[in-house]
């Protein structure tokens, strides 16, 4: 006959505490995840004010650069305009420069 097979003694669980446990660990799981999304958030909050102020400074560049697109188009225009005799002849004529074989004249004493 085989000897008989002993049965493994039933596990017993810790007695429960008698008194009320001071740490509540529900409470501070939800306060640590409130702390650390609290720091995730305000980690993104400077870059998010660098985004908004590039944006904004990218905005006034653009602004100027069609400003000074515009003035370059008629500068343009004004030199090719310029390169026209008649053109020269009144910006000359304008500065106080004479024709060559003209003679210049100086009136004063008019006006006041």
């Amino acid at each position: 006959m085989a000897p008989p097979r002993r049965r493994p003694a039933p596990r017993r669980r810790p007695a429960a505490r008698q008194g009320a446990s001071r740490i509540r660990w529900d409470r501070l799981g939800r306060t640590a995840l409130v702390c650390v999304i609290a720091a995730v958030l305000f980690s993104y909050f400077s870059p998010a004010i660098d985004f908004v102020q590039s944006y904004r400074e990218t905005t006034v560049a653009k602004a100027e650069l069609r400003e000074l697109q515009r003035e370059n188009r008629s500068l343009h225009n004004l030199v090719k305009s310029a390169d026209s005799d008649q053109v020269l002849e009144r910006e000359a004529r304008r500065i106080g420069m004479v024709a060559e074989g003209e003679r210049s004249y100086v009136v004063s004493g008019l006006g006041n």
